[in-house]
């Protein structure tokens, strides 16, 4: 008796809808597939809900570096710098261009994790900016070599920053002179 209910509630569905709209069963199913199918590509587009918790994240750690003053750093060795990649929001976000370094915190949606130009945070990024180049073998102060108008590139590069984020310190080498007779190997910040 419940087959017969099936049956009959089956041939009335499939009715309804030739009398309703004038498709077979199987017409019916298949735009009701690519319906849902257009319905989950769509929402895929856009921030699921679960993103929210981290988009709200990068709003605030946003909102501290636009309220954080530079920290001035003074003298910085390249392996010290590493620690200001992004990777604690917590940090600030700094580069060097040239030996100087400046603090790219306002500029975390390019420099910081996930952004354009993450891979320059943290490192003396001169040889690749002046090469427009995202080769870390070109992360490096290293300017022998470049053409004249790569050097130019570079100035322009350097321009900017001087104009748009704070010097807040200078890259050294990894051993400084203490005096005459002795090197002293420079300790983590």
């Amino acid at each position: 008796m419940e087959v017969f209910g099936l049956r009959h509630m089956y041939g009335m569905v499939t009715e309804a809808i030739h009398d309703y709209m004038g498709l077979s069963p199987m017409a019916f199913m298949v735009i009701v597939g690519v319906v849902i199918l257009t319905y989950k590509i769509v929402c895929g587009m856009f921030v699921a809900a679960d993103d929210y918790k981290a988009v709200r994240d990068m709003n605030e750690i946003y909102e501290a570096d636009m309220r954080r003053e530079p920290v001035q750093l003074g003298d910085v060795t390249e392996e010290e710098l590493k620690a200001y990649d992004g990777s604690n929001p917590q940090k600030p976000l700094l580069m060097a261009i040239k030996g100087q370094i400046y603090d790219v915190s306002r500029g975390r949606m390019f420099y910081g994790p996930g952004g354009p130009y993450a891979m320059f945070a943290g490192h003396d990024a001169t040889r690749a900016l002046a090469l427009m180049s995202f080769d870390t073998q070109d992360l490096t102060g290293n300017t022998e070599g470049l053409s004249e108008s790569e050097l130019d590139v570079l100035e322009d590069w350097e321009l900017k920053f001087n104009e748009k984020y704070p010097k807040v310190g200078a890259l050294v080498p990894k051993a400084a002179i203490v005096d005459d007779n002795h090197l002293e190997t420079k300790k983590a910040v």
